[in-house]
């Protein structure tokens, strides 16, 4: 099975493509301005908050790494912590 994956991979990757949602309201840049607010208003939230330790706060900057990559981005190689 995994040669025929392979094959109509390798085929269709020469073909053009056209992806559509017709049912879609917004448009791409709608859609990337409400998710980026969404995540800074949690990323605010998170270090808003007066009451944490220092240790309490390096694992809100983890929660806030964890938020990117929710959205798709990653933590880069700093991320990599263990």
């Amino acid at each position: 099975m995994d040669l025929y994956k392979e094959i109509l991979v390798e085929v269709l990757s020469r073909e053009r493509a056209e992806v559509r949602f017709p049912g879609l309201e917004m448009d791409a840049e709608k859609i990337v301005e409400t998710v980026c607010y969404r995540a800074l208003c949690r990323i605010r939230d998170i270090i808003q908050d007066d009451s944490l330790s220092d240790k309490e706060c390096f694992h809100k900057i983890e929660e806030i790494i964890c938020t990117l990559e929710a959205l798709g981005s990653d933590g880069g190689a700093r991320h990599d912590f263990g």
